[in-house]
């Protein structure tokens, strides 16, 4: 079974999200991250930048357009 780290790059930081998750679909307000064990979290105004199988990580990017929602 494939389970991925999802981290969130921003000014060359990278902060890590959500550890093993199960699921990832990208809709139009943003990013929304499964787990078996946890709620599932939206992040709004971001997009992929990478994702690398063999480490087992999810690189994600916030849009421009993100104006601080209040959310991640």
């Amino acid at each position: 079974m494939c389970q991925l780290n999802v981290v969130m790059e921003r000014e060359g930081k990278q902060e890590t999200l959500m550890e093993a998750i199960t699921g990832l679909e990208v809709t139009e307000q943003g990013v929304v991250l499964r787990t078996y064990f946890e709620e599932p979290m939206t992040i709004d105004n971001a997009s992929i930048k990478s994702i690398d199988f063999i480490g087992g990580s999810v690189v994600l990017a916030s849009n421009p357009s993100d104006k601080s929602s209040g959310k991640i």
